[in-house]
């Protein structure tokens, strides 16, 4: 093997180097870069540019393009005011090879008189395309030029870097120069996490040049190269910053390897009554994963399996069978769903499968009444309660779990890698941890699940159900409003029932439900012959819950809601739904609130309502969830028309932030990435820490539940 890299040497001085080492940084600057997630001179040199500028070559004027930003030189051939509707300073100028149009809103009299004809100035700004097809810059940065003068020009890339409220682009790159004069004079840079043998391999900048580079690109690097992200320095440092994301959740899966849990052999008795009273077949998708599931159950070593399906592939029936084998074995099963809504429904499923076979349900959820609450506790701490079902009401400390042997997680990307890993300490069984399996019913692309969840083993439930008909998806205008009105009027007088989803921008919701209120009034008026209700985040749970069982039980034949039932009840005669702004959701988001309707045997139909002229952007969403009904197809359309932020959800607060690699443009570096793991693992341990602390910093707290 080649010789070990030093980052696991903890005194380097370059890693030592407070903000406060650099000239001109006080208390309230240095609060400034903390809002960045600057706490050290390591962190800035890590601060990369978001964008260049090119101020290193002079652009003949009649070589210029729309859009470019450039620098020019030229001599004024006329300087005049328009008094058009707006007041302007227009400055022509040319230089032999052709002419442009320099354009001011605000201006002097001083400037005019100082752009005088036969003035030679050299300017910088975007090209664009004026009146008249003319180009033109805007407001361009300009230096007048003397006849004997020659100005130099710049001899590396201008960065512009991401900033703050009160933080100039000027200070910001002081602040990086000293930076690099200091990684120049520090021992060795900054320290090189990787070894040779992987740098060699995967053809990697060195990161002291990488950094060099990317701050201050010289002229003959490709700037298109810069801009998409795929300089192989940019590349560099995407690749380690994977590699360290990748490593710290295989450390949390090893220590998971390390820890203890009870084997569970479950008593086929039970299971073979619990399938035949089913009144459907078990698909052969379900049965293998309940092998897998019931495979890892059977080991000491704590299960952690991801167990995706689409929405209505039998995710909950799964869970159940997972839970009967541990219930069998004579140890209790903690289910922990987002929502009062889906807790109450899992209750209602559960009690129906599980309550014929003598194993006792129980809901622990915060809307409960002391007494209730007192009495589940009490049967779930003596274990009387076999199957607990609840929301984040689980977490809390008085909630105690006599031999809780395995924890179900639904939607987990409502839950950080902190709350799942939380609940699973909760066994009760002192040195023994619970089984863990975690359920979506948002498909994961491959790439994301690989680098968003090493941690787990994935199962995957393919195929649906017999009997399921495909929802039938319709992208039209608002304005063919009336049409529709007539086919709710339709389907509800032949007894099914309709959803009305309402949608504004998400920073709103107060105003997203005002217009639910207000759509529910305005239907009330022009369909008076339907029962028409409304739910929606206002209410309170038990308004929402009292609400949504009066849909279940068809007492309500048109439901008016916010995205609120994205995660909802199972309604088999709901076979319509509309969806109002459709253009303003993400995909996923779509292909769940769609998932409500088509739950039974009845054709079902999904209307995606739009305003005014799409974008492109839009258009492709609408047109995908028009094409596909595949999950997993639409979450990798989502990924790469919105990125892995919206796809896995903001609140899944366990998954760090990329600083500077991208899920979607980087997917490809992820075989490489697992096999520089392998390495590391294999040959070079000792280095894990210290790159995965490079790269996330505090966050690396998640990494050591």
């Amino acid at each position: 093997m080649s010789k070990q890299s030093s980052c696991e040497d903890p005194s380097l001085p370059i890693k030592q180097l407070s903000l406060t080492a650099l000239r001109g940084i006080g208390p309230k600057l240095e609060e400034k870069l903390h809002k960045l997630g600057i706490h050290s001179v390591q962190d800035l040199l890590f601060h990369l540019p978001l964008r260049y500028q090119d101020r290193t070559r002079i652009q003949p004027l009649g070589s210029l393009l729309p859009g470019e930003q450039v620098v020019v030189e030229g001599t004024v051939d006329l300087t005049e005011i328009s008094f058009g509707r707006k007041r302007m300073l227009l400055c022509h100028i040319s230089d032999g090879t052709g002419s442009l149009l320099l354009r001011f809103f605000h201006f002097s009299q001083a400037q005019k008189n100082a752009l005088a004809r036969g003035t030679r100035l050299r300017c910088y700004g975007e090209v664009r395309t004026g009146m008249k097809r003319i180009l033109e810059m805007i407001h361009p940065e300009y230096d007048r030029l003397s006849d004997d003068q020659d100005l130099p020009l710049e001899d590396t890339l201008t960065p512009y870097y991401p900033t703050t409220e009160g933080l100039h682009q000027l200070k910001m790159r002081d602040l990086i120069q000293q930076a690099l004069q200091m990684m120049n004079r520090q021992r060795g840079g900054i320290s090189e996490c990787l070894p040779d043998d992987i740098l060699k391999r995967f053809q990697l900048f060195d990161i002291t040049d990488a950094i060099r580079t990317l701050h201050y690109p010289p002229a003959e690097v490709s700037l298109s190269e810069l801009q998409t992200g795929r300089h192989p320095a940019q590349q560099r440092l995407a690749f380690e910053e994977l590699l360290a994301h990748y490593l710290s959740l295989r450390q949390l899966r090893l220590q998971t390897r390390q820890q203890q849990a009870v084997g569970i052999q479950s008593d086929s008795k039970r299971w073979a009554a619990f399938t035949k009273a089913l009144p459907f077949q078990l698909t052969q998708a379900q049965q293998r994963v309940i092998d897998d599931i019931e495979k890892d159950l059977s080991q000491t070593m704590p299960m952690m399996r991801l167990l995706q399906g689409d929405v209505g592939s039998g995710k909950t029936l799964v869970a159940a069978a997972a839970a009967l084998a541990a219930i069998d074995a004579g140890y209790q099963v903690a289910l922990m769903a987002p929502t009062e809504i889906l807790s109450t429904q899992h209750v209602e499923n559960f009690k129906q499968w599980l309550q014929p076979l003598g194993i006792e349900v129980v809901l622990l959820s915060g809307k409960l009444k002391t007494r209730e609450r007192r009495q589940a506790l009490e049967s779930i701490a003596s274990n009387q309660a076999q199957m607990v079902i609840g929301t984040h009401a689980l977490f809390q400390q008085d909630v105690v779990f006599d031999n809780l042997a395995l924890v179900i997680i639904d939607e987990q990307h409502r839950f950080g890698v902190h709350q799942r890993l939380a609940l699973r300490e909760k066994a009760g069984m002192h040195d023994r941890v619970a089984h863990q399996l975690i359920m979506t019913a948002t498909p994961i692309p491959r790439t994301l699940a690989m680098t968003a969840y090493a941690d787990l083993d994935v199962s995957v439930i393919d195929e649906l159900p017999p009997g399921r008909v495909p929802v039938t998806t319709i992208v039209i205008p608002d304005t063919r409003r009336d049409e529709v009105l007539d086919r709710v009027k339709t389907v509800s007088e032949h007894g099914s029932q309709v959803y009305w989803v309402c949608t504004l921008i998400e920073e709103s919701e107060t105003l997203q439900c005002q217009t639910a209120v207000d759509t529910a009034e305005v239907l009330r008026q022009t369909l008076p012959a339907l029962a028409i209700d409304i739910v929606h985040g206002r209410m309170k749970s038990e308004q929402k819950d009292t609400v949504m069982n009066a849909f279940k039980r068809g007492e309500i034949d048109l439901l008016v809601a916010t995205t609120v039932i994205e995660v909802g009840v199972d309604v088999p005669n709901a076979s319509l739904m509309i969806i109002e702004n459709a253009e303003r959701l993400g995909l996923s988001q779509l292909h769940q609130l769609r998932g409500r309707v088509g739950r039974g045997a009845k054709e079902s139909h999904c209307v995606l309502f739009y305003q005014g002229k799409l974008s492109a952007q839009a258009h492709a969403r609408l047109a995908a969830m028009r094409d596909s009904h595949d999950g997993f197809v639409i979450a990798q359309k989502d990924l790469e028309l919105r990125g892995p932020g919206e796809v896995l959800g903001t609140r899944q607060t366990g998954i760090v932030q990329m600083r500077i690699a991208d899920l979607l443009r980087d997917q490809a570096m992820m075989p490489s990435v697992q096999s520089a793991a392998s390495i590391i693992e294999q040959h070079y341990p000792d280095i894990i820490t210290g790159l995965v602390q490079r790269w996330l910093g505090t966050n690396i707290d998640y990494a050591k539940v």
